[in-house]
């Protein structure tokens, strides 16, 4: 009689029997692990976990940083905010010495370009109207004559002469905008000016823009609105 041979267990049986005897003899678990497991592989539990410490020191090195690029940007703001407002009042404080220096040699420069005689200067950086002027002015306001921005204009303007014109001795008035650089708002705010003294007085008036620099464009623009372009020399 053939002796017999065990059968062999079904996968899914042997399976189950060895993890049933690895779950009662846990140190069998290390044991198969290292057998069945390279060194490579054994050592990843304390490797993740160094990648994990890392992965959290770098995440507060990031908000550090983040932080410290916030507060950079919010200094450049400010600085940029800063350089802005410096650049403003260099350009205000530049057109203000222009003013003034305008104001001191510009009678002789209209006097050539306009041909005039006896000028005399109303308004200016360093001159205050006459009671005379001022109350013209609001007269002229009071009854209609000009709107209260006309008035204002006026009151804004940066140079206003009255002159008298060579050819007839007749009573002229010149409101010249100074600026370094001119533009079309220069050219406007002196043809609103002379207007606006034109209607007060009931005399002719000029408007003038007078600066270093002027585009053409800006040129042209003067020319059609009846505006004179006074270029100032490099020294005035």
């Amino acid at each position: 009689m053939a002796p017999m041979t065990a059968q062999p267990l079904h996968p899914e049986s042997l399976v189950a029997r060895i993890i049933a005897e690895l779950q009662a003899n846990p140190e069998a678990q290390r044991l198969l692990m290292r057998a069945m497991l390279t060194n490579e592989f054994l050592g990843m539990p304390a490797r993740l976990d160094r990648i994990e410490k890392d992965i959290a020191e770098l995440k507060a090195d990031v908000a550090v940083l983040k932080d410290k690029v916030e507060t950079l940007t919010g200094k450049v703001e400010t600085l940029t905010d800063n350089m802005a407002t410096l650049n403003n009042r260099v350009g205000s404080l530049s057109g203000s010495i222009l003013e003034v220096t305008v104001h001191r040699r510009i009678q002789p420069l209209l006097s050539q370009h306009l041909e005039l005689r006896r000028p005399y200067v109303i308004q200016s950086a360093v001159h205050q109207p006459s009671d005379e002027f001022s109350d013209a002015l609001a007269d002229a306001a009071d009854d209609g004559r000009i709107s209260p921005a006309q008035e204002q204009r006026i009151t804004a303007t940066d140079l206003i002469l009255r002159a008298q014109r060579r050819r007839d001795r007749a009573t002229i008035w010149v409101a010249v905008e100074v600026s370094n650089r001119l533009d079309h708002e220069d050219v406007s705010r002196s043809r609103a000016s002379a207007d606006t003294l034109a209607a007060v007085f009931g005399e002719e008036a000029v408007p003038v823009v007078a600066g270093y620099r002027i585009d053409a464009a800006d040129r042209k623009r003067a020319a059609a609105a009846g505006v004179r372009c006074l270029d100032l020399p490099e020294r005035v």
